[in-house]
């Protein structure tokens, strides 16, 4: 039945390194699950809430992938999404949660409807190849960045960004840092000696380690910032899902601003839709999945499940459900078809029911994954022409890369990416190699500088 709906032998993969590159992106996003309640919990919302929707959306979106793209794409509410929602919607411009629910809902439609007349898609193959290969790299910086983040290795200074001090509080930040450190090694080695599920063996390692330390009062949880590292067995209240769905749809214009609201609705749309194909160019070029044309087969259901998901997870209770740049831990764990996205899904259904234990697993025992798979994704440098005669090209690529993970956007990466490449082929009379809807891009990426 697998082979009949994945082809799984076309894309020389099988059943067992399908689930297992299902199980590693999953646990690589498990992380979402404890993070998107908190965030969106300060527009208001109630937390048990947003994680039954946040489940049931990244189901049903993930599915869609699986089974209308046959991708090994996961979907999940979109970090930085989440915050921007919460932060910058409710809290600095004001609006309800209900009101910021209904902008997703609205650009989740807006995305059907360019995905079915084929906008999205036509932007995606308008890229050009080197900055498709800079998105991927330019991704695996950022998500290594991420990695180190959540590893409590890179901090705050008054550098912006320097190394944690392991000596103070070694009893919470400083063993879980030093825990990462061990993981990223043993995840590494393990990887190095082609140990089959080497990253997801990294995260549970870590996790085990995390474990003892507590048990041997090395790590000292202080219940504000470091919590218990031991999973609890605690069953969810399913009837708290009534709190947020279809809250959107109760929402008095009376006290909403119209012209504001639109902007909200175009602020979500446009990072939502570049941050998509941003993902899918960098995942999909890092796994072989172009074409010798750089386009990606499979491309228009893969944006419409993005879409659909969008809609729906608005309706349940949750911000903008986007395709996740975790889902390159499973493709670099061997994942090729839809049966990764699938076995992906299915655990999101169930952690609705296990969510005490999934959320238990700490961020310091997933970075290592995220750091390893920064280097794989990272790994596509390599293919750049970086030679005089390419420079018109290479530079772009070259902005794109090292905006996304300095400016904490992968969609500001291709933003920058694409208005150099555009800037610099008509100053260097090359016009001739620009696609025109790259001029488009251009100059809706020039005027969301302006207005937005």
């Amino acid at each position: 039945m697998f082979e009949k709906l994945f082809k799984l032998k076309q894309n020389n993969t099988t059943v067992k390194t399908e689930i297992a590159a299902g199980v590693t992106t999953f646990v690589t996003m498990a992380y979402i699950l404890a993070v998107n309640p908190n965030i969106l919990s300060a527009a208001g919302m109630d937390r048990t809430a947003v994680l039954l929707a946040t489940c049931l959306a990244s189901f049903l979106g993930t599915v869609i992938m699986a089974l209308s793209a046959n991708l090994p794409f996961a979907l999940s509410a979109g970090m930085g999404l989440n915050a921007y929602f919460a932060y910058t919607v409710c809290g600095a411009m004001g609006y309800s949660w209900q009101t910021a629910l209904l902008a997703v809902f609205i650009e989740g439609i807006i995305f059907i409807i360019l995905s079915l007349t084929k906008v999205r898609e036509s932007i995606f193959d308008c890229i050009p190849l080197s900055l498709k290969r800079a998105v991927s790299i330019g991704i695996g910086l950022f998500i290594a960045f991420i990695g180190l983040q959540n590893a409590g290795l890179c901090v705050d200074s008054a550098t912006l960004v320097s190394l944690v001090s392991f000596r103070d509080n070694f009893s919470t930040s400083g063993i879980c840092a030093l825990l990462a450190v061990i993981g990223l090694i043993i995840t590494a080695a393990l990887y190095i000696k082609n140990v089959k599920g080497s990253i997801l063996i990294g995260v549970f390692g870590t996790w085990l380690l995390g474990i003892i330390c507590q048990l041997t009062g090395i790590y000292v949880p202080d219940g504000e910032s470091y919590f218990s590292l031991l999973p609890t067995f605690a069953m969810t209240d399913f009837s708290k899902l009534g709190e947020t769905f279809g809250q959107c749809f109760k929402v008095d214009f009376g006290e909403t601003g119209i012209f504001n609201f639109i902007i909200v609705i175009f602020s979500f749309l446009f990072v939502d839709l570049f941050d998509t194909l941003g993902t899918i160019i960098g995942v999909s070029t890092k796994a072989n999945m172009l074409d010798k044309d750089g386009k990606l087969p499979g491309i228009k259901p893969a944006l419409m499940s993005d879409a659909v998901a969008t809609s729906a997870g608005a309706v349940l209770g949750t911000s903008t459900t986007t395709t996740f740049v975790e889902s390159s831990a499973g493709v670099a764990a061997g994942g090729r078809t839809g049966l990764t996205a699938l076995t992906t899904a299915v655990l999101f259904l169930l952690s609705m029911f296990l969510a005490p234990i999934f959320t238990a697993i700490p961020s310091f025992a997933t970075a290592p994954a995220l750091i390893i798979v920064g280097f794989l994704m990272f790994s596509s440098i390599t293919e750049l022409k970086m030679d005089e005669s390419n420079f018109t090209t290479a530079i772009p690529a070259y902005l794109c890369i090292i905006a996304m993970p300095l400016f904490y956007s992968i969609s500001e990466g291709i933003s920058i990416g694409i208005i150099s490449y555009v800037i610099l082929n008509l100053v260097c009379g090359k016009s001739k190699q620009i696609n025109p809807l790259m001029y488009v891009l251009a100059v809706v990426f020039v005027l969301k500088y302006i207005f937005l």
